[in-house]
């Protein structure tokens, strides 16, 4: 959309929701966005091209609720918290059901599994200085890299609920030249782990200011992309019988429950293989629970990630995990190298795993355990193995990112 497009008042109907969340209507030239809208709805809005804000809702859908939370419609964090939640639910189910239509694959799609739990235990905060050099603590907005300052969020787990508070102050000491922060929260069972990202190098005052807000708050650890700036404990995941001490900002499933859901879906799709390879295995998430069972091939671009699995998957009571460092993208696992295993999990980043996928359908794998967190690339590498002889056996939808447009899937396929 241009800048120098003129904004233009109207009355619109929305249809329905779209894939981001955004109600649609039908415009005289295409399609129109209209965020924090319901299909049924006659709304005023001020448009811009093919987007629009809300003015007001003129005629309101039965299905509207009043949101849970005062910042939604100016944080941009949530998509649909004022939607009730039976057409949410099936809203989300109905994205992955979409995708699969789209790409010609035939399966049935199971009900969507609610894995909220107690709520995120990961989020990335943002500082900035507004008008006349206040500090700004908060989300960025809708489409927008403005900061709403919020005071604090209720999809956050218990372990987060002082995460806006500490980032108010370990933000105060580093933003003297009104440089831009993101701070990472993770909720650890050592504690809280912090990394700060885009400060710059820190001088010894800051450093020693950080270290002792660190103290005061009881912080696990912060670090600064990486580098250490004080630890008082290391901070670990317990994952099925090991403890993994992840690295400074590494990917972990947003929520407890969908970690322990996602992995309970695997589990129950592996069966009682006794070789698997865990493809795009982050820091062990499904290679440990797996090698209760079973031996794994436990393999991810990521070498701080493979580094704390290789240092957890010594734990008692599991069988042997061999892992590998490399980058399945330019150099997917070929068929050859997967012929000991006859049963591969994957959990690939939203681009989803196409090269990946073409690998799997030459190989001799008969079973394949696909965890995505974008329908689409999913559907997209679904018709790949399907066209390999693979049949698309089960779909489970996870909803661990509540009020959002994103869900998660695990896909059983089997020939």
């Amino acid at each position: 959309m241009k800048d120098d497009v003129k904004a233009q008042k109207e009355r619109l109907v929305i249809e329905r929701v779209g894939h981001r969340g955004d109600g649609i209507a039908q415009g005289s030239e295409g399609p129109i966005f209209v965020p924090y809208t319901l299909p049924g709805e006659t709304v005023d809005v001020e448009r811009k091209g093919e987007r629009a804000t809300i003015l007001s809702v003129v005629e309101p859908s039965a299905e509207r609720v009043e949101p849970p939370c005062e910042y939604f419609g100016t944080c941009g964090g949530c998509a649909v918290q004022h939607w009730r939640e039976d057409k949410y639910r099936e809203w989300k189910r109905g994205l992955v059901v979409n995708a699969l239509e789209q790409a010609q694959i035939e399966a049935v799609v199971e009900d969507l599994i609610d894995a909220h739990g107690e709520g995120r235990r990961r989020a990335v905060l943002h500082a900035r200085r507004g008008g006349k050099q206040a500090l700004v603590v908060g989300f960025t907005g809708r489409r927008s890299h403005h900061v709403v300052p919020i005071e604090q969020c209720p999809i956050f787990a218990p372990a987060l609920g002082r995460a806006l508070a500490i980032a108010a102050r370990l933000a105060e000491p580093l933003e003297p030249g009104g440089k831009p922060l993101d701070l990472h929260f993770t909720a650890t069972d050592a504690g809280l782990d912090v990394d700060i990202r885009g400060s710059g190098p820190l001088g010894p005052e800051a450093t020693a200011a950080v270290a002792n807000i660190a103290r005061e708050e009881k912080i696990a650890r912060v670090t600064r992309h990486g580098e250490m700036l004080a630890q008082l404990r290391e901070p670990f995941i317990k994952i099925g019988k090991a403890n993994v001490a992840p690295p400074a900002g590494a990917f972990l499933q947003p929520t407890v429950a969908g970690e322990e859901t996602l992995a309970r879906l695997v589990l129950e799709s592996v069966g009682d293989a006794k070789r698997v390879a865990d493809l795009f295995c982050g820091i062990g998430t499904f290679a440990l629970r797996l090698a209760e069972n079973a031996q794994v091939l436990a393999i991810d671009s990521d070498e701080d990630s493979i580094k704390a699995l290789t240092k957890a998957k010594g734990a008692p009571g599991l069988r042997p995990i061999e892992t590998l460092t490399r980058d399945l993208f330019r150099s997917p696992l070929t068929a050859g190298e997967i012929v000991p295993c006859k049963v591969v999990v994957l959990d690939p980043p939203r681009q989803g795993a196409e090269g990946q996928a073409r690998e799997l359908g030459h190989s001799g794998a008969n079973r394949i355990v696909y965890v995505s967190c974008s329908p689409s690339s999913f559907a997209r590498d679904a018709a790949i193995l399907v066209g390999a002889g693979f049949r698309l056996t089960r779909v489970v939808p996870v909803d661990q990112f509540r009020y959002s447009a994103h869900v998660e899937l695990v896909g059983t396929f089997e020939r």
